[in-house]
């Protein structure tokens, strides 16, 4: 008993708790301290402060609903406390829908996404973009794209007794170009937009 003690359950334990305070307390210590130095915003969830109040993330998306602002993706996000109801930008449940092309559900749902889109933008020009009735696999996108920033240019001019070419600027202001130059395609982060428009006052 004491040489099984001695050969093999004392170098369990002191190994077990070896590595519980190397990987459990000194590794994300000095990961946390170095992101704190280096990072501190991103490591703090790259929050936005508009005087000295928090109004959000650059990373989680948000649910406008006001003809006045810029809005965002759809959101497939649900509600932990009430299984299947969805809560639109919902951080501690995102998801994506996981509904395919071939889907008729999915496809009666974006349909019904461009019919709203349209009659809530009367004055829109062009097709319909993607991003504006499409979910991210998140759920929680809190970017569009370039088009389907523009496509609301007119109703948020009207909304705020602005000129098109002043809400335009805006968007072209906060464009953000390719990851690395080459990967995605140029966007634009909505609350940024938002509180650029908020600004102009």
């Amino acid at each position: 008993m004491k040489t099984f003690f001695r050969k093999y359950l004392r170098p369990a334990i002191v190994i077990t708790i070896l590595f519980t305070i190397l990987t459990g307390f000194i590794y994300p210590g000095i990961v946390t301290g170095l992101a704190q130095l280096i990072f501190p915003n991103q490591a703090n969830g790259s929050l936005v402060t508009v005087n000295g109040k928090t109004v959000g993330s650059d990373l989680i998306g948000q649910y406008w609903t006001s003809p006045q602002y810029f809005h965002g993706r759809p959101s497939s996000a649900f509600d932990t406390n009430a299984a299947g109801t969805p809560v639109p930008y919902a951080a501690d449940n995102s998801g994506a829908s996981n509904a395919g092309p071939t889907s008729a559900a999915y496809i009666q749902t974006v349909q019904q996404r461009v019919a709203d889109l349209k009659k809530e933008n009367p004055d829109a020009t062009g097709p319909v973009p993607d991003d504006l009735v499409t979910s991210s696999a998140s759920g929680l996108d809190p970017d569009i794209t370039i088009a389907g920033a523009l496509y609301q240019v007119a109703r948020i001019a009207q909304a705020r007794g602005l000129s098109q070419d002043a809400v335009t600027k805006v968007i072209i202001d906060h464009e953000q170009g390719r990851f690395l130059w080459i990967f995605g395609e140029p966007y634009v982060n909505v609350l940024d937009l938002n509180l650029a428009l908020d600004a102009l006052k």
